[in-house]
């Protein structure tokens, strides 16, 4: 089920079995299902655990979609393990519903909109008596992805916010249009459609009576979780049913807010109404992020962050308090790195770090106004290297060192498949080299094969795997660098350029980029698609014309990862990765309420007019 990829991940601390709500209540005053009031009325399902003491307390507030109401399962002995650690820290831990979840009231929608549901939260709990006025923010993926937004809203009791893995809160930024990772240039990202296969509601829910009391609420958790029991879905087969509009009906999930947004185009104004993040909105607070390389969003994260730093911080107190670590995880796995840390069949080392003690030096500052040396003894970036598998520092992503080298293609033709001729060179191709084609048959995608990605159930295993499996396709176009002649660290963003041709309307290119070892182990790093259409930005769509030569400029791609001597550096280009992607039926129709496609011959050039490139951060 999809809930095993996005857990309660409330906090960054594990213990194998857990704490119970027994062993929680020796230290802590324990008062759930307080149905705390929103403007309109609306009340929300509320847990708060705070330290048996006279004296006030800072709260931490952890805000999800996800069940927490039950007594003695996982999910909730995980809350109770997060509280336990912040009780006896001198926190109060407080966890709550999101609008329509579970024991909360009023209707459900992504972000658990209307955006004030955060701010009332916030002001609520800065005014009860126990409280000291401070309010910080911590979770990953869904319970941290509404950070941002409300950040922006300016709060004064808000002080810090810690969130972990939150690309599908980011919206708009610069050249990103994700839209919650529901996007990646322009192509939908069907991670989403499993996702809500587990999580939204159906127009149909139980729910409890307005006038039910915190005592009956607090007796009903005990038996009544409201948690829905949906059927398993093998999603490598349920991807591939069209029209995707269909795909949810299809393996009979529940009707939701997926019917009304699997029609958005990647600049529709609903997107704006919404709980995300975008990059017209300011940001109001000293922020704590965690990224991971094997996320689903690593890029778009970075460069929100970037852009928080430079342009929408209100002041420079908020713009130097903006910390990060990124990690050679999977989404949400960051305390699960271990001394071999092994994403998907690659090890990559002792990737551990002390979260825990970072978190709460972290919150010590803000909450409490410990005069502690965080921001002295910390690094702005600690970002960890894959290949010499070590945790390292910097004073800003990408690295001040790391300078971009130009890579360009080239081949005599044949780069189809990893026994082409395909290459990756410093020199300019030249004026007349000719083109590499390649069929693209949407029935026949190439399908998703590791990668960053997260929530897709069995289709899709994230992480590092051998892509020589794959580039046997005579649909995949390799290119592969000369061997490296010392150890190179690449750290930062990516660029690629593209000179593209097809005989259909509209299609696809997507990009990979490689680590080959000596003995042909070809590990993926990262990944990035680009629908022909949006090509010229995402508020009109531009179809191709058979013949034209068009120019692409694809998503940066992110990694930090060192060559070591003998290693080559290589990208694969297609046009499909399904179903990390959906599938463009290259008709040029909205794809989304299509069955049927056409196949569609695509070109890629590399001469001197259209030098098809990379370009890739090297650190001196």
């Amino acid at each position: 089920m999809l809930l095993i990829c996005i857990s309660l991940s409330y906090f960054t601390i594990a213990q194998q079995q857990g704490i119970s709500l027994e062993q929680l209540s020796e230290i802590a005053v324990v008062d759930q299902k307080i149905m705390m009031p929103m403007r309109d009325g609306i009340r929300l399902a509320t847990d708060i655990f705070r330290p048996k003491t006279e004296g006030k307390v800072p709260v931490i507030l952890s805000r999800t979609p996800y069940n927490f109401n039950g007594y003695g399962d996982g999910q909730a002995r995980n809350m109770y393990t997060a509280a336990y650690e912040a009780v006896k820290r001198g926190y109060a831990y407080v966890i709550q519903n999101e609008r329509g979840r579970f024991f909360s009231e009023g209707e459900w929608d992504i972000l658990g909109t209307p955006l004030t549901d955060g701010y009332d939260a916030i002001d609520w709990l800065s005014k009860q008596n126990w409280s000291n006025g401070s309010v910080g923010l911590i979770g990953c993926s869904s319970t941290a992805e509404w950070q941002m937004a409300v950040a922006a809203m300016g709060h004064p009791a808000l002080k810090a916010v810690i969130p972990q893995g939150f690309g599908a809160g980011v919206g708009r930024i610069g050249n990103f249009y994700e839209q919650g990772n529901w996007y990646r240039g322009g192509a939908t990202q069907m991670l989403f459609i499993s996702w809500l296969y587990g999580t939204q509601n159906d127009a149909i829910r139980p729910q409890f009576p307005r006038n039910a009391s915190q005592e009956q609420l607090i007796r009903a958790s005990r038996q009544f979780d409201l948690a829905p029991e949906r059927a398993q879905v093998d999603w490598s087969k349920a991807f591939t049913h069209l029209p995707v509009s269909d795909l949810l009906r299809n393996v009979n999930g529940p009707e939701g807010v997926y019917n009304d947004m699997v029609k958005r185009k990647p600049n529709d104004p609903a997107w704006y109404k919404g709980g995300l993040y975008h990059d017209n909105m300011p940001f109001h607070v000293p922020a704590f992020w965690f990224v991971s390389w094997y996320d689903v969003s690593s890029s778009p994260n970075l460069a929100m962050i970037n852009h928080i730093k430079q342009k929408a911080a209100i002041n420079k107190a908020v713009a130097d308090n903006q910390y990060l670590v990124i990690a050679p995880t999977l989404h949400c796995a960051y305390t699960r790195a271990s001394e071999n840390t092994v994403v998907g069949e690659r090890s990559v080392g002792d990737a551990r770090l002390n979260y825990n003690d970072q978190t709460y030096a972290w919150f010590d500052k803000w909450l409490k106004g410990a005069d502690n040396n965080f921001t002295t003894t910390t690094p702005k970036v600690q970002y960890y290297t894959m290949g010499t598998n070590q945790w390292k520092a910097a004073d800003a992503w990408p690295p001040p060192s790391a300078q971009m080298q130009t890579l360009y293609l080239n081949s005599k033709g044949h780069a189809n498949t990893m026994y082409g001729d395909g290459l990756l060179q410093m020199q300019t191709p030249a004026a007349n080299a000719p083109a590499d084609n390649y069929v693209y048959d949407p029935m026949n995608p190439v399908t998703s094969y590791g990668g960053n990605v997260c929530c897709t159930g069995n289709a899709v295993q994230g992480g590092a795997f051998d892509q020589r499996k794959m580039e046997t396709r005579n649909d995949i176009l390799v290119y592969t660098g000369e061997p490296f002649t010392k150890n190179t660290e690449l750290s930062g963003f990516i660029e690629s350029t593209l000179y593209v041709s097809s005989d259909a309307k509209d299609t696809d290119f997507t990009i990979k980029i490689i680590d080959v070892a000596p003995d042909g182990t070809a590990y993926n790093l990262d990944e990035t698609i680009q629908r022909a259409r949006w090509r010229e930005g995402y508020t009109n769509e531009v179809w191709m014309e058979k013949g034209k030569v068009y120019k692409l400029e694809m998503t940066p791609m992110s990694t930090s990862n060192t060559f070591q001597k003998g290693h080559r550096l290589r990208i694969e280009i297609s046009s499909s990765n399904f179903p990390r992607f959906d599938r463009n039926l290259n008709t040029g129709g909205d794809n989304y309420n299509e069955s049927k496609s056409v196949t569609a011959n695509n070109s890629i050039y590399h001469t001197a007019q259209y030098p098809s490139q990379i370009r890739v951060p090297i650190v001196q």
